[in-house]
């Protein structure tokens, strides 16, 4: 409301004001005038004679007309003690489909929020609910054209939290929520509470075969004839670069193509040469470089001489001596400790018992995470396609992905070869990292390209706090106004100083701005409920749980009675005796030196 439609609110409410205290000071002057009395009728207090009310039935007065009623401003009288407020609530807001609500038009007003999808939380200006993921708009709402998710944001702020809402929310559609690779962790706890399966990888605590076929080898054994064998050679190719993935990590650049094609002839003599139901596992592939059977030489072109091929192999056989002996320890050494179990509702593998600096571990541990985890992905939908399986979908979630990309120079090709085919796969992802900045510490110009080219191909980029030279950085490659740009840029302000001494969250925790295209973003706020708050705490190293707490109580009780114990042994504290002790109705908790 302008300043000039309010002043003309006030006198007209200050006018009605007055019109309503002339009437009441009328109808008090006229309540004592006296009235005759019919004869024959009672002459009780506030009744003719008839014992009828002086107003009649129908309330009128002695003029037979109906009084007005006493007016009350809507914003309350002027004055001390009148009620008067200056803020009127605004009315309630709901919303419905145009069959339900077509009969108030138009006294309905479209919000433009999406509602297909995952409620994620209500638009920041309007308070309308907004819905999305990225595989609800790619195949019912058609918003996007590549089931992909990209999402950026300073630490803290609530990017996971999110991302677990979208899992929560996809699982009760039937969705496969695939989390390959919880470094913190951030999801197993949902998994579970989803009924899904959860993976621990890292040393000690589990390992991952990279030369199991896993559910694509099984799903070849159960289609069988021709769709068989083509999914046994998928198979292969599927280990042969998850080999060339690990050599790429101990190396710090990729394989030779002599070196793969030696790699792959040693793989299909083991396939070959293998007992049936025996795994075949990385020491046997130093076992068959080492004994250069006629198969393996002939692609490393010895001619017969011995010498030639030692010089051929003898790098790879080093490199996965590294692998096996080196940083990676026996991780990738034995049998697969747990299978990924095709119908599970969800899966989480669990690397967090990795440590930070291990960095070569990490990127190891995701990259076979991820082989394992797609290969389910097509083996599920080789089935499907075979009619044995319904059609499932799948959402894979790859968190801290600056982690990966920094570990080797190779590794971003992978992952910009899984960007590229989700939509043929089946599946959607949601990619997280801090800001773009993570792309440009990597090594070649080619891998940055690359690198930036995930959240050019996403269909939905989702922006938390940010900086604002990085979100302008951001509006380069996905285009953003500069109301956006300052928008997001104030949600990476730190909180403020908390004088009682309360927890004081930042500006920007659960606020997010989601693009799409060219379109303008939509500013939105994520409130968690309290079950979503008891899965998902990233901060559980800094809170301490209730056995700590009670264990700290117990041992500082105990502390205190063996002091007191050896104070009253050495005679420094005596009870109190006499008539003044405790027999005498003295104070018995008190103690006199």
């Amino acid at each position: 409301m302008s300043r000039r439609e309010e002043k003309r609110a006030e006198q007209a409410d200050r006018l009605a004001e007055l019109q309503a205290r002339e009437e009441l000071g009328a109808l008090r002057a006229g309540a004592g005038a006296a009235r005759p009395v019919e004869p024959g009728r009672g002459e009780g207090p506030g009744e003719d004679g008839g014992g009828r009310s002086r107003r009649g039935r129908k309330g009128r007065n002695e003029s037979g007309s109906r009084p007005r009623g006493l007016f009350v401003p809507p914003r309350g009288w002027y004055g001390p003690g009148g009620g008067r407020v200056g803020y009127l609530d605004p009315p309630t807001m709901w919303r419905a489909t145009t069959v339900q609500a077509c009969g108030m038009w138009p006294f309905a007003a479209g919000s433009g929020s999406p509602m297909t999808g995952v409620p994620l939380g209500q638009h920041l200006f309007t308070g309308a609910t907004v819905c999305g993921d990225p595989l609800n708009w790619f195949t019912r709402a058609r918003y996007i054209s590549n089931p992909s998710l990209f999402m950026l944001g300073m630490p803290g702020l609530g990017k996971s939290t999110l991302v677990n809402r979208m899992l929560i929310g996809l699982s009760a559609t039937g969705v496969v929520p695939l989390v390959l690779g919880d470094l913190k962790p951030d999801y197993a706890d949902t998994v579970r509470a989803l009924g899904g399966q959860v993976i621990s990888i890292g040393r000690g605590r589990g390992g991952i075969n990279v030369l199991d076929p896993g559910a694509m080898g099984a799903a070849a054994a159960r289609i069988g004839g021709e769709a068989g064998e083509v999914l046994k050679a998928e198979t292969h190719g599927r280990v042969l670069n998850m080999v060339a993935a690990l050599i790429t990590i101990v190396r710090g650049r990729p394989m030779d193509d002599h070196e793969q094609s030696v790699l792959s002839a040693v793989l299909h003599h083991l396939r070959e040469r293998s007992p049936q139901g025996r795994t075949v596992l990385l020491p046997d592939v130093l076992r068959v470089l080492a004994e250069g059977p006629d198969r393996v030489r002939a692609v490393t072109l010895d001619r017969g001489d011995d010498a030639r091929y030692r010089d051929a192999v003898d790098p790879l056989h080093r490199s996965l001596l590294g692998i096996l002996d080196g940083p990676l320890g026996d991780t990738f050494a034995s049998e697969t400790s747990t299978r990924i179990d095709p119908a599970a509702p969800a899966v989480c593998i669990d690397i967090s018992g990795i440590g930070e600096a291990d960095t070569q571990l990490t990127a190891a541990a995701m990259l076979a995470a991820w082989s394992d985890g797609l290969g389910t992905v097509a083996a599920s939908h080789a089935l499907a396609d075979a009619g044995l399986e319904p059609r499932r979908w799948f959402f894979t979630v790859l968190d801290e992905l600056w982690r990966p990309l920094r570990a080797a120079s190779g590794i971003v090709d992978r992952i910009d070869a899984l960007t590229r085919l989700n939509r043929s796969l089946g599946l959607g992802d949601a990619k997280i990292t801090h800001t773009l900045k993570d792309a440009e510490a990597l090594g070649t110009d080619a891998d940055r390209a690359k690198a930036r080219g995930f959240v050019e191909r996403a269909g939905m980029v989702v922006c938390a706090g940010l900086p604002k030279a990085e979100m302008e950085d951001l509006g380069k490659v996905v285009g953003l106004s500069r109301r956006e740009i300052e928008l997001v840029s104030s949600w990476s302000s730190p909180p403020g100083w908390g004088v009682s001494g309360e927890h004081e969250e930042p500006p920007g925790r659960g606020r997010f701005l989601i693009k799409v295209g060219g379109r303008p973003g939509i500013p939105i706020k994520v409130a968690i409920t309290d079950a979503e708050r008891r899965l998902h705490d990233t901060n559980t190293r800094w809170t301490p749980n209730e056995k700590t707490v009670e264990r700290a109580v117990e041992q500082e009780l105990a502390h205190t009675a063996a002091q007191v114990a050896r104070a009253a042994r050495e005679g420094a504290y005596a009870l109190p005796t006499g008539p003044e002790g405790p027999a005498a109705g003295g104070d018995a908790g008190r103690w006199t030196s």
